[in-house]
């Protein structure tokens, strides 16, 4: 979901805002739904020493009423293995490019971006350098994909949330930082966010969240088809508390989201990209950067 489409594809109003209009508790929704993902058997496969793919597919309406299929690379142990940040300024390229060109183990598509310049719209610092600042927004205020950041520091990676000040990117710690958002986890509380429709509507999501553990999950909720609906912000939020997640940041998502393990079928594809409309592993967006696990040299 580019920077220029972002907020023009919706599918639903969550379900949540029905309920609260209709009177229903929420509270016996909410545990029907957790109960559901905790109880549910991953599809798990080994992709490397210390690195699984997990995947189930959510069917009958049975979370958050609707399909949902959702993909989860979950690094359970970092010590032998890097995060980067992959970039092009002007180039934009698929998650499985920048995957195979970066000799990586797995990647997922990243931050927002221009679809017809390139790069990203978002602050992005690489190797310590400034590669792009925030653009301007047309009211002036920071827009919700624009109130967290990822920060890669020694090749780990952490999650921070935006502190309400106007160059808080600019003293973010690390050699990579990457402005998106927003944090839907923060010490694992689900938060509240703006009610617009880019939170608020089901679209397919990609994020990066740390567990108690501080295990790396690279999560994909794919969406916009009758076998997967997608999920709203906060709905995601609550997915991945309830996967044991502390933090959680939400990335570019719609036709953008994609995750890819390198030597794969399916051209490595492992999730349901939608920029096609066909629910199949080939619907690729072309997007202006992303995050890979790669071996430590």
């Amino acid at each position: 979901m580019s920077y220029l489409n972002s907020f023009y594809f919706s599918v639903r109003i969550p379900l949540l805002i029905s309920l609260f209009t209709l009177g229903l508790g929420y509270k016996s929704y909410s545990q029907t739904d957790s109960l559901r993902v905790v109880k549910a058997k991953w599809l798990t496969k080994r992709v490397a020493p210390k690195i699984n793919l997990k995947q189930y597919w959510f069917k009958d309406s049975s979370l958050f009423h609707s399909n949902q299929y959702i993909s989860i690379l979950e690094v359970r142990n970092m010590r032998k293995y890097a995060v980067d940040l992959v970039y092009e300024d002007t180039l934009l390229k698929k998650v499985s490019e920048f995957g195979n060109e970066h000799k990586a183990i797995a990647a997922i598509n990243a931050g927002f971006f221009d679809v017809k310049r390139g790069g990203s719209v978002d602050f992005l610092r690489s190797n310590g350098e400034v590669i792009d600042t925030n653009k301007r927004s047309k009211d002036g205020l920071r827009p919700p994909h624009r109130k967290g950041a990822i920060i890669i520091k020694d090749k780990q990676l952490d999650i921070a949330k935006w502190d309400g000040t106007n160059d808080w990117e600019k003293h973010l710690e690390g050699e990579d930082v990457l402005v998106s958002g927003p944090v839907v986890l923060l010490d694992r509380k689900v938060q509240q966010l703006d009610t617009v429709s880019h939170n608020t509507y089901c679209h397919p999501r990609s994020a990066l969240a740390l567990d108690k553990k501080n295990r790396l999950l690279f999560v994909v909720v794919d969406g916009r088809d009758k076998n997967a609906m997608g999920m709203s912000l906060t709905e995601l939020g609550r997915f991945l508390k309830w996967m044991g997640c502390r933090k959680a940041i939400s990335m570019d998502g719609g036709g953008s989201s994609a995750l890819w393990i390198n030597g794969f079928p399916e051209n490595g594809i492992v999730s349901y990209p939608s920029d096609n409309k066909v629910w199949d592993h080939a619907g690729e967006r072309k997007v202006a950067n992303a995050v890979v696990i790669k071996r430590k040299k």
